[in-house]
């Protein structure tokens, strides 16, 4: 297998600030990897330095000779000026340049233009590349190739850029948070797309479910060392535990060995001389082991809310519409006490809109909310809170308080309160400027909490958070004594916090769905298989007019590269439907099946890649009766 990348004794520092020291790791043909760790750990900055966008203090990095690598930023920019196809395919090489003659004329109308950009598609053989760019466009909602990027959202230009990466077709991948501004329909195809591929890569994630589902190995960056893990996320979860345990337990044989030696180092001055020397130098060595302590603090959440009563809120035929664009539809609903509700649906349908209009901070076209008098809002939003860059953190909440009060027995100076958070004395005095995304949100988080909410408001609240603030923040939820509504992506932090789900359909569609996301996902694939399979059926029984061979219509002939397609689909459906027969005979063998889950997923997979194959093959079919 080869090697695609090797770090090696990789150190990087802002001033007396070590991100990481001499930390080395490798990554080989084939390999998907997930890269975990701490907010402000520098993830980020280690990932632009395997890429050629930041510089380290010292160590290097090598790779494989002509390595094609592909770069996902957390935070892309482009030139305004661009419009998305010349951002997705900048590439000066024949295919790129064809690619974007052929949709400047398509949308220009000159035929001679036209002529000439199909004999140059030809040429270059680029219309496999066009087809595979308009599908990776399609699946991640880009529609309008000439729209100038200055005119995107921040959400649209990481799907640009996360388009133009995937074109692109890189042997390693580098992608830094490649699920923020997603939604969920398209993180789920990402991650069948980049499961199936055969490229490398190395990413930072906080989805816990992307991470599970695409991973073969995980590293771990923690005290400033590198942990490898070689499995999943659910392996890397129980491989750390495990160490950990076996970490504390051999520190706590030091410490109980070092007093021993202490005790012999202290003896008469006079017999230290005689003392062997390789004893003296094992004691200094056992000093250091057991004075190891692990920087273990978390997020503390155990903030209370204040009292909420009965009445939260009631929409009575809450309405609104941007032109043609319909967002609420006579909503009616009543919100319960202590209800844990989680909204989902494709970007625009309307889910951050709704918020807005809960908030009063956007009026509805009729209706109303009625809100209950005891309901405090706390509201953390997508876009995030505009900090003044050069205000210190200590300074940003005592701007909100100088002392956060929760009841008699519990309350916190803003010092104090920051601490909670991980924000050290140090850190405190830290301009807002110099904080990594992560410490932001963090701090964002700290200054919603401290109002002391009962009705917790949280639009996209995993973006930029570490996996494990977000296991404190989920944990603080299942016990918050209030109202919660989740607006995410984040499918994973869905299932962990609430107890029913709206879907926004579009079109001011809401559907109620009694449980959470994956509860909800199973049942719609139940649902879209059992429709599929009816639509099959009613297709099947219909009669097909018979057609005289004399009134043909030449222009309905299979082309030669439909032709090749459907004789490979007809090999792949002999291929698939053996292997799903296969694992029909498995399932009902009665014998232990190691790896289940794994065994489960494929038969999915393989169900799904069916369905999606005999489509195409009856299109092509008939096509070519």
């Amino acid at each position: 297998m080869a090697v695609y990348l090797q770090v090696e004794n990789l150190t990087k520092s802002f001033g007396a600030d070590v991100l990481f020291e001499n930390i080395s790791l490798g990554v080989d043909e084939g390999e998907k990897i997930g890269l975990i760790a701490k907010n402000g750990t520098g993830k980020s900055t280690l990932l632009g330095i395997i890429a050629g966008v930041d510089t380290q203090d010292s160590g290097t990095i090598t790779f494989r000779n002509n390595l094609r690598v592909g770069y996902l930023p957390q935070t892309p920019t482009f030139d305004g000026a661009k419009t998305v196809i010349e951002a997705c395919l900048h590439g000066e090489d024949k295919m790129s340049q064809a690619v974007r003659d052929y949709e400047a004329a398509l949308n220009g109308g000159d035929a001679d233009a036209m002529t000439a950009a199909i004999q140059a598609m030809d040429n270059a053989g680029a219309w496999d590349y066009e087809d595979r760019f308009k599908q990776i466009l399609s699946m991640l909602k880009i529609d309008d190739f000439t729209q100038s990027v200055s005119t995107l959202s921040g959400g649209q230009i990481k799907r640009v850029a996360l388009a133009q990466v995937l074109i692109s077709e890189p042997q390693l991948l580098i992608l830094d948070e490649p699920t923020n501004h997603l939604d969920i329909d398209m993180i789920e195809w990402l991650e069948k797309y980049l499961r199936r591929s055969t490229m490398a890569l190395l990413m930072v994630t906080h989805d816990r479910y992307f991470l599970d589902n695409i991973c073969n190995r995980i590293i771990e960056m923690d005290d400033q060392q590198i942990y490898t893990y070689d499995g999943n996320y659910n392996y890397y979860l129980e491989k750390r535990a495990e160490r950990l345990e076996t970490q504390a337990a051999q520190v706590e044989k030091a410490r109980n060995l070092l007093r021993t030696e202490l005790d012999w180092m202290r003896r008469q001055p006079q017999a230290r001389a005689h003392k062997a020397q390789y004893r003296i130098d094992a004691f200094y060595d056992l000093q250091d082991r057991a004075r190891v302590r692990r920087d273990d603090r978390e997020v503390e959440l155990n903030v209370n809310s204040t009292y909420i009563g009965n009445k939260i809120f009631t929409a009575h035929s809450v309405s609104k519409r941007f032109g043609d664009k319909v967002i609420l539809d006579g909503l009616e609903y009543t919100f319960a006490r202590y209800e844990k509700l989680g909204i989902v649906g494709d970007n625009g349908v309307g889910k951050s809109t709704f918020i807005k209009l809960l908030l009063g901070q956007l009026a509805p076209d009729s209706g109303e909310f009625e809100i209950g008098e005891t309901v405090r809002f706390g509201y953390y939003s997508q876009e995030g809170i505009a900090f003044a860059e050069d205000k210190k953190v200590i300074d940003a909440v005592r701007d909100i308080a100088e002392v956060v009060y929760f009841d008699e027995k519990n309350h916190y100076t803003a010092s104090q309160f920051l601490n909670l958070f991980l924000f050290t004395a140090r850190d405190q005095q830290k301009p807002i400027a110099k904080l990594s995304g992560g410490e932001r949100r963090r701090l964002y988080l700290a200054t919603v909490l401290m109002r002391k909410p009962n009705f917790l408001i949280l639009d996209e609240p995993t973006n930029d958070l570490d996996i494990t603030t977000l296991g404190i923040l989920e944990d603080y939820l299942a016990k918050f004594k209030g109202c919660v509504i989740v607006v995410s992506h984040d499918r994973f932090f869905m299932d962990r916090t609430v107890d029913h789900t709206w879907v926004f359909q579009g079109g001011g569609h809401i559907k109620d769905f009694p449980g959470n996301y994956s509860e909800y996902r199973a049942w719609k694939e139940y649902h879209d298989q059992q429709q599929a399979e009816q639509e099959r059926a009613k297709a099947a029984a219909k009669p097909q007019p018979k057609q005289q061979w004399n009134n043909r219509d030449n222009s309905n002939k299979l082309t030669y590269k439909e032709k090749r397609e459907l004789e490979q689909l007809t090999a792949d459906l002999e291929n698939l439907t053996a292997e799903r027969d296969q694992l029909d005979a498995l399932f009902a063998s009665g014998e232990t099946i190691d790896d289940v889950a794994t065994h489960a997923r494929r038969y999915e997979e393989v169900k799904n890649l069916i369905d999606e194959k005999e489509l195409r093959w009856l299109e092509l079919s008939e096509k070519d009766s």
